[in-house]
């Protein structure tokens, strides 16, 4: 894996947890929870379904690619997300399912466009300086 993938599937990771300790902070729940496993119990659907999104779409081999990669990874770790909350007994409510797609949308997908962005906007100026 290169260092770009690396530090890629951490930044989606990071941003899964994130997610999570937004979700949790919303409903007054505390990053441990009753059991003190609050945040763990949260995250683990949707970061084992990222896992498992980045190895389906081979996400490794273009990992800054909106399209081919980043739409790909939201959506399975949408769907494997929620499919793993329902099977483990956590909530799927409508208006959660809403939420999260739109708030890892943002996440998993906005990053890599604000990255495309800004390697374009590189590689205009590298381009116009090499002329």
């Amino acid at each position: 894996m290169t260092r770009t993938a690396a530090y890629a599937l951490f930044a989606d990771l990071v941003l899964v947890v994130i997610f999570a300790v937004i979700g949790r902070a919303s409903h007054n729940e505390g990053i441990l929870g009753d059991a003190g496993l609050g945040l763990l119990e949260t995250v683990w659907p949707f970061a084992v379904a990222l896992v498992f999104a980045w190895l389906v779409t081979l996400a490794f081999r273009r990992p800054l690619a909106v399209l081919r990669t980043g739409v790909p990874i939201w959506l399975i770790t949408v769907a494997a997300g929620m499919l793993l909350r329902a099977l483990s007994g956590q909530g799927t409510a409508l208006a959660f399912i809403i939420v999260a797609t739109l708030t890892l949308l943002l996440f998993l997908v906005g990053w890599r466009v604000v990255a495309a962005a800004v390697l374009r906007s590189r590689a205009k100026r590298v381009d116009a300086a090499a002329r």
